[in-house]
C-alpha cells in the first residue's frame, strides 16, 4: 500500500516513503543534531536527557517498541526545539538467557554444544552473534526517525559498564546488602538457571487434585491414615511433614504425632501452622520444604528437614529406587500408580490452576532449593519508596504510583545469580587452599593470604542487576562518579518511558541503585505507556498469529503515519487495542499536510517576506486559534497526554487551517496586491507554526515541507532545531470575539453545505437562509455577511434575534445558533421529520445514559472533579439540544 497524492495535473501518484525519509534522517545525523552539542544548535537551556529502555540484542522492533520509541522521540524532539541541550541515550542489553539460548541453538545446528567448546569459546561465539545480529533493532529504530545519540551507543557488556556492575556488586557485598544462601528459587530445567518471580509467566492449566492416604505411624481411635490433597503427587518423595491449621478441631489431637510416608518409608511429623487453609482439600497439607516456597517457610518455622528430590534438569536424583532417573512427568505417573496399587489413592478430581513457566523457553518452572546470591532489599527499598511518595519522581498516569509502592512493599530478597555463561560474571573470588573469599572489582589471580591460585564464581548476574545501573553507568559515572561532566550537567534524567510489566523488574531497581550510588533520583517522570494489544484485546504473540510488524506498517503508512496513528490511540487506559484504520487516517493526514503546503507554496511566486499581521476577522480567528492550540498542546505535554496532543493537532490543521482558513484565503489571494501580500505572510506564518507543533510526532513530512518554505533558515537550517512556538508570545493574538464570529460563520456555512449534501441540492442552486441568534452574535454575523453569502451561495440571508422559522425549511442547531434553510419545492418534508425524530431518539438515549452516570454516587466519588464538571456541561448541552429538536418536530406537526 502506498500513499496516494496528486501531481499538479491532478493525476494520482504513489508516494515513496523511504525515498523521502532516509535522506532527511541522514541529513540530521550528518549535522550532529542528535548529539548534545551546543554549537550545533542543541541549545543552552536546562539539559533534557532520556535513556532508552535498552532493547535486547536478540530483539527486533515490535509494536511495544514502536509506541515507546515514538513517545520518547516526541519528548526529545520537542525539548530540542525548546532550546534545551538534549540527548537520548541509546544502547542495547546483552540479554543473558535470550542470547545464550540463541547461540546454543546455533551451535546445536552445527552439531556441537557449549559444553564441548568450553566457556571462553562460547562467550566468543556470543560476541560473534552480537556483532552479526545485535544492531538489527538499532537500525530499525533509525527507520522510525528516532533521534537517539547514535554517536555514543552503549552496551551492557562494554568495559566501562562491566566495571560499574562489578563495583555495585562489591559495594553492596561489603555493605552486607548481598549474601549467599540456600533458598527456594524458580528453576528452569531446560535453561538450567534460576528465574526471578517477575520473569515467570503464568499459564492456566487443566490439572488434577490427587487425594493420597498417608498411614499414621500409630493408628488412633480407628483412624489409620490422613488424606492429603495435592496437585503435585511426585513431590511426596521429598515430604518431611504434614501440616494442619491450629484451629482445625478435626486434627488437633494428632499434632505431634507422625505418619509413615508411603513409598520411601519415612516417618514425618504432623504439625500445626497458620498458613494451612482448612477449606482446601482435606485440611491436611503435605509439606515439601525443598520444592515449594510456602512449604519452605513452614519448614523454617517448624524445623523440618529439606530433601531435594530433583537434579537441575528436574529428574529424580539417586536414592529413590525405581523413581530415580525419571523426569517430573514420569515420576508423577509412577507415584500415582504406586499409591493406587497399594490402595492409598483415595480419589482424583479435576482442578484448574496456574503454573509458572520460563519467559524464554516456556518450560514449567520448578520450585527448587539451591544456593544462590541474593540482594537484601530491605536496606534499599525505603529510599526508593520515599522519593515517589514525596513527589520527587512522578508517575504518568498517576495511578501507577500506588502500584509501584505496593510492589516495593511486598518485595522479598532478590535472587541475582544465574547459572549461565553469557553475562556479567559474579566478581567473587575463592581460595580453596585457605578458605579466603572476597568480592573484587578487578580480577584476582592469587590468594592475598596464602598466595595460591584462586577461582572466580561460575555464575553470572541477573540481567536486571546490570540494567539497573543504566541511567548513570551510561553517563560517565564509572570513571569519575558524580564528578563526571555528564553527571554534573544532566543527572537526573528527565523522562523514563516504559511498559508496566517491567515497573518492578527495572524501574524500581533503577531507583534503588541510583539512590545508593548517586544519592539522587535517576529520572523525574515515569511514563507507563499502554500495552499494545491485538484488535480483539488479546496480547500480540507469534503463537496466536495476531502480531503486527511495525516495519510493514512503515512501508504502508510511512514512519510519520505509524507514529501519529499510534499516539492517536493512547488514552489513560491500561491497554491499547490496536486499530490499523487509525494509521490509514494518519497517512491521509500526512497527505493533507502536503496538499495544504502545496497550495500555500504554489501561491507564493511573488512572495515578499515580512511580519505576519492578522488584518481580517478570519486572520484574527486563525491566529487566536493557533495561540490557544499552543497553550493546550504545552499543557498536554506537561501531563504526557499524547493522545490529546494528536487530537488537538489533527483538529486544528485539518478542520481549521485546511478546511476553513485556506478557503477564506482564496479570495484574498486574488485580491489587491496589499491584501494578497498580507494573506501570503499569514499563511506562511501559520503553516510554519503548525509544522513546528507537528514535527516531534511527524518529523519527516514536516521537515520536508519546512525546507520548501520561503523563510529565513539562517539560525535553523532544519526544522528539527527550529524554535518551538512560544505560547506567551502568541497570547497577544487571543481574540475571543473573532473566534466567536468566525466559528458562527463556519457553523452557518457548514449547515448550508450539509443540507445540500443531505438532500442532494446542487452547489449551484442558490438558497434562502435565515439565522436566529442572540443580538451580540447577530451583530458579529452581520459583519461577516459577505463570507457567508459567498461561501454558501446564498440568494437571501435573514439574520435576527427574533427571526421566525420559515415555512418548509430545515433546521440545523449549533451552540447559540439556529440555521433555517428554505427547502420549498426542493425536499421531501416527511424525510425531514424522520431525520429529526431519529436525532431526537438518539439525543434522548444519550442524555439518559449520561444522566444515569451522573446520578451514580460511585462515579461522583471516584471521578476527578474536572471530569464530573465536563460531563455535567455535556449533559446540559444535550438536554438543551433535545428540547430544541422536540420543539422543531412540534412545529413540523
Amino acid at each position: 500500500m502506498a500513499d496516494n497524492t496528486n501531481d499538479k495535473s491532478g493525476k494520482k501518484i504513489d508516494y515513496d516513503f523511504a525515498a523521502h525519509e532516509r535522506p532527511l534522517f541522514d541529513a540530521w545525523m550528518d549535522a550532529g543534531y542528535f548529539q548534545r552539542t551546543p554549537e550545533l544548535g542543541a541549545g543552552t537551556g536546562q539539559p533534557y536527557t532520556i535513556v532508552i529502555p535498552p532493547p535486547n540484542i536478540t530483539g527486533v522492533l515490535h509494536m511495544g517498541h514502536a509506541l515507546n520509541d515514538t513517545i520518547q522521540d516526541t519528548c526529545i524532539r520537542r525539548a530540542r526545539m525548546q532550546g534545551r541541550p538534549t540527548r537520548w541515550i541509546l544502547g542495547t542489553d546483552h540479554a543473558g538467557i535470550s542470547t545464550q539460548t540463541k547461540v546454543d541453538k546455533k551451535l546445536a545446528d552445527q552439531g556441537i554444544s557449549r559444553l564441548e567448546i568450553g566457556r571462553e569459546a562460547f562467550i566468543e561465539a556470543c560476541y560473534d552473534w552480537y556483532k552479526e545480529y545485535g544492531t538489527t533493532i538499532v537500525n530499525q529504530i533509525k527507520g522510525m526517525g528516532c533521534s537517539c545519540d547514535y554517536a555514543d551507543e552503549h552496551f551492557t557488556l562494554e568495559p566501562a559498564y562491566v566495571k560499574a556492575v562489578r563495583k555495585l556488586f562489591v559495594d553492596w557485598y561489603h555493605d552486607d546488602l548481598i549474601y549467599k544462601g540456600k533458598r527456594i528459587v524458580n528453576w528452569c530445567p531446560h535453561c538450567t538457571t534460576s528465574i526471578s518471580d517477575d520473569e515467570a509467566e503464568y499459564v492456566d492449566e487443566a490439572g488434577h487434585l490427587w487425594y493420597l492416604r498417608y498411614p499414621l505411624t500409630e493408628p488412633e481411635d480407628g483412624l489409620e491414615y490422613l488424606v492429603v490433597a495435592t496437585t503435585r503427587p511426585e513431590t511426596m518423595l521429598g515430604d518431611t511433614g504434614v501440616a494442619v491449621n491450629p484451629k482445625d478441631e478435626r486434627f488437633k489431637h494428632l499434632v505431634g504425632k507422625t505418619v509413615k510416608l508411603p513409598l520411601v518409608d519415612r516417618e514425618i511429623p504432623i504439625f500445626a501452622d497458620w498458613h494451612v487453609d482448612r477449606e482446601f482439600g482435606t485440611g491436611c497439607v503435605k509439606t515439601t520444604p525443598a520444592h515449594d516456597p510456602n512449604d519452605w517457610a513452614m519448614g523454617e518455622r517448624n524445623g523440618l528437614e529439606r530433601i531435594n528430590i530433583f537434579d537441575e534438569t528436574a529428574h529424580v536424583v539417586d536414592g529413590f529406587g525405581a523413581f530415580s532417573g525419571m523426569d517430573r512427568d514420569e515420576a508423577r505417573e509412577a507415584v500415582v500408580a504406586a499409591f493406587d496399587e497399594l490402595g492409598l489413592l483415595e480419589k482424583v478430581e479435576d482442578h484448574d490452576h496456574s503454573v509458572m513457566t520460563c519467559y524464554r523457553c516456556h518450560t514449567k518452572l520448578e520450585p527448587w532449593e539451591s544456593e544462590q546470591w541474593f540482594v537484601a532489599v530491605d536496606g534499599l527499598k525505603q529510599d526508593a519508596a520515599r522519593v515517589v511518595e514525596d513527589g520527587s519522581i512522578q508517575f504518568h498516569p498517576e495511578r501507577w504510583k500506588q502500584v509501584y509502592l505496593d510492589w516495593l512493599d511486598n518485595l522479598k530478597d532478590w535472587c541475582i545469580s544465574r547459572q549461565l555463561w553469557w553475562g556479567h560474571r559474579i566478581p567473587m573470588f575463592y581460595c580453596d587452599e585457605c578458605g579466603w573469599e572476597d568480592a573484587s572489582v578487578e580480577d584476582v589471580e592469587t590468594c592475598p593470604v596464602c598466595g595460591k591460585p584462586v577461582r572466580q564464581d561460575e555464575d553470572v548476574l541477573d540481567t536486571w542487576f546490570s540494567s539497573q545501573l543504566w541511567p548513570f553507568a551510561t553517563m560517565g559515572w564509572t570513571e569519575e562518579g558524580m564528578d563526571a561532566p555528564q553527571m554534573k550537567q544532566a543527572y537526573p534524567t528527565q523522562v523514563l518511558s516504559t511498559a508496566r510489566d517491567i515497573m518492578g523488574l527495572w524501574v524500581a531497581r533503577m531507583v534503588m541503585a541510583s539512590m545508593y550510588c548517586t544519592d539522587r533520583i535517576p529520572f523525574e517522570h515515569v511514563i507507563i505507556h499502554p500495552t499494545v494489544m491485538a484488535a480483539d484485546g488479546k496480547p500480540m504473540s507469534k503463537s496466536r498469529g495476531n502480531g503486527v510488524d511495525p516495519l510493514r506498517l512503515m512501508e504502508d503508512y510511512g514512519a510519520d503515519g505509524m507514529r501519529f496513528g499510534l499516539l492517536m490511540q493512547v488514552t489513560g487506559a491500561q491497554d491499547l487495542k490496536f486499530n490499523e484504520a487509525k494509521l490509514e487516517s494518519s497517512r491521509n493526514f500526512a497527505n493533507k499536510i502536503r496538499n495544504a503546503a502545496r497550495f500555500v507554496t504554489m501561491n507564493l511566486d511573488d512572495y515578499v517576506p515580512g511580519a505576519p499581521e492578522p488584518v481580517t476577522p478570519a486572520d484574527r480567528w486563525i491566529f487566536s486559534r493557533l495561540a490557544g492550540l499552543v497553550a493546550r498542546v504545552d499543557e498536554a505535554y506537561g501531563n504526557f497526554e499524547f493522545g490529546e496532543i494528536t487530537r488537538e493537532l489533527f483538529s486544528f490543521f485539518w478542520n481549521e487551517f485546511c478546511d476553513w482558513y485556506i478557503e477564506f484565503s482564496k479570495a484574498r489571494l486574488n485580491g489587491s496586491p496589499e491584501d494578497r501580500a498580507a494573506c501570503q505572510r499569514n499563511l506562511v506564518f501559520v503553516l510554519d507554526q503548525a509544522l513546528r507543533l507537528l514535527h516531534p510526532i511527524m518529523p519527516f513530512v514536516t521537515e520536508e515541507i519546512y525546507q520548501q518554505l520561503p523563510i529565513d533558515r539562517t539560525e535553523a537550517p532544519y526544522l528539527i532545531v527550529a524554535a518551538w512556538p512560544d505560547a506567551d508570545a502568541l497570547a497577544q493574538y487571543v481574540d475571543a470575539d473573532a473566534e466567536r464570529a468566525i466559528d458562527m460563520v463556519c457553523e452557518t456555512v457548514s449547515a448550508i453545505r450539509s443540507t445540500r449534501a443531505r438532500y442532494g441540492i446542487s452547489p449551484k442552486t442558490q438558497l434562502a437562509v435565515a439565522v436566529k441568534a442572540g443580538e451580540d452574535d447577530i451583530a458579529r454575523l452581520e459583519a461577516q455577511r459577505g463570507l457567508i453569502e459567498g461561501m454558501g451561495n446564498v440568494a437571501s440571508l435573514q439574520m435576527a434575534a427574533d427571526v421566525e422559522k420559515p415555512a418548509e425549511s430545515s433546521v440545523t442547531l449549533a451552540p447559540g445558533l439556529e440555521v433555517y434553510i428554505v427547502l420549498s419545492g426542493l425536499v421531501d418534508f416527511e424525510a425531514e421529520r424522520a431525520r429529526l425524530e431519529k436525532e431526537r431518539v438518539k439525543l434522548a438515549a444519550d442524555a439518559a445514559k449520561l444522566g444515569k452516570k451522573l446520578s451514580n454516587p460511585g462515579f461522583l466519588a471516584k471521578a476527578a472533579p474536572e471530569i464530573v464538571e465536563k460531563d455535567r456541561a455535556k449533559h446540559a448541552e444535550m438536554t438543551d439540544k433535545l428540547a430544541r429538536v422536540e420543539a422543531q418536530l412540534a412545529e413540523l406537526g
